[in-house]
C-alpha cells in the first residue's frame, strides 16, 4: 500500500474575479472548493491512475470533516488524526493576477502527535510512505526527519516533497525520489540559473548526496529525471496553463505509483511528466483520462 502524509491539509477555496479592483466589491464568476495539502492531492492522482492509498495527517473542525468526506466521495482511503483545532482554509483569488492567501494551519497537542504516530506502527516494509508539504506550525523543525529516520530504520521505502533544509536531512536516508522545482534547487545550492541547462550539474548532486532519483521541474522549459547512471530530459508540451497548484504532486504521484509497480524509472518518469502536465492544463487535478491523454505525447531525450 502507498500512504502519503499531509501533516496539514486544507481546504483551497478558489474564485474567480474578472478584473479585480481594490476597495469595491465584486461578483465571483465562479468558484471551486477541493480539499488541499500536497499528500493529498498525491493521493487524488493515483486514484485517478488507478492505483490506491491510504492518507494520513490531521484534520479538526468542520473544515476537517469536509477534507474526510471529500476524499470518501471520491473512495480514497484515509485515516487522518482527529485534533481540536480547524484544519485551514487557503484562498486562491484569480484574477487579472491571481493571489493566494494562505492559512499557517492549526495546532496540535502531544497526545494528538502520538497518535498519529501510533498509525505507523502498521506500515512494513511491504508499503512505501509519500512525504510532503508544510508541518503544523506547533511541530518541531525536525519532525519530518524524525518520520524519516524511524522509516529507514523499519526499512520501509519513501519518497519526500518537502522544503530545502528538511530535504538537505532527508538524503541521508535515501529516498527513492526527490522533487523540487528548479527555483528550489536554486535555494538549496545557493544558486541561481539563467538556462535549464545550468541545472544539471546540481541535479546531479541530489543524487550524490543520497537522492535514488531527483525530479526537478522546470516550469515552461519541461523537466529533468537524475538517476545513479544517466540525466533524462523531458521537453515541455504545448497547451494553455489551467492551474499549476498540483502539477508537482502530480509528478511525484505518477512516478512512486508506476515505479513501485514496475520498477523502471524511465516510464515512471514518462507518466510523471503526462500527469503534472494534464493537471496544470485542468482547472483541478486531472482525471485519468486526461492524464493518457498526455502520454503519448512525451519525448524523453537522454542528455548525459
Amino acid at each position: 500500500m502507498i500512504y502519503t502524509i499531509t501533516l496539514n491539509p486544507t481546504i483551497d477555496y478558489i474564485v474567480n474575479v474578472p478584473h479585480l479592483a481594490l476597495g469595491h466589491s465584486h461578483h465571483m464568476q465562479d468558484e471551486l472548493i477541493t480539499p488541499g495539502g500536497k499528500g493529498i492531492m498525491v493521493s487524488r492522482v493515483l486514484k485517478a491512475l488507478g492505483i490506491p492509498s491510504i492518507a494520513l495527517g490531521f484534520r479538526g473542525g468542520f473544515t476537517g470533516d469536509f477534507v474526510r468526506d471529500y476524499m470518501e466521495e471520491l473512495n480514497i482511503l484515509n485515516q487522518f488524526t482527529v485534533i481540536k483545532e480547524r484544519t485551514r482554509i487557503n484562498l486562491v483569488l484569480k484574477s487579472d493576477q491571481d493571489t493566494e492567501i494562505s492559512d499557517y494551519g492549526p495546532n496540535a497537542t502531544d497526545e494528538e502527535v502520538a497518535h498519529f504516530l501510533k498509525g505507523f506502527e502498521d506500515i512494513s516494509t511491504q508499503d512505501f510512505v509519500v512525504m510532503s508539504g508544510s508541518k503544523l506550525p506547533s511541530m518541531p523543525k525536525d519532525f519530518y526527519e524524525q518520520l524519516i529516520r524511524s522509516l529507514h530504520n523499519e526499512g520501509v521505502p519513501f519518497a519526500c516533497d518537502i522544503t530545502k533544509d528538511e530535504l538537505r536531512n532527508s538524503l541521508q536516508y535515501h529516498p527513492l525520489v526527490v522533487k523540487p522545482n528548479q527555483k528550489e534547487v536554486g535555494e538549496f545550492f545557493g544558486r541561481t540559473f539563467s538556462t535549464w541547462q545550468e541545472v544539471v550539474p546540481y541535479g546531479k548532486q541530489l543524487i550524490e548526496l543520497g537522492a535514488q532519483h531527483a525530479i526537478v521541474s522546470l516550469g515552461g522549459d519541461g523537466a529533468l529525471l537524475f538517476t545513479p547512471k544517466e540525466v533524462i530530459y523531458a521537453p515541455p508540451l504545448s497547451g494553455k496553463v489551467a492551474n499549476p497548484v498540483g502539477a508537482g504532486d502530480s509528478m511525484v504521484a505518477g512516478f512512486v505509483g508506476t515505479y513501485v509497480r514496475t520498477g523502471d524509472p524511465l516510464e515512471a518518469f514518462r507518466i510523471a511528466v503526462a500527469a503534472g502536465t494534464a493537471t496544470a492544463f485542468s482547472p483541478d487535478i486531472a482525471t485519468g483520462p486526461e492524464i493518457e491523454a498526455q502520454l503519448g505525447r512525451v519525448v524523453l531525450e537522454k542528455i548525459e
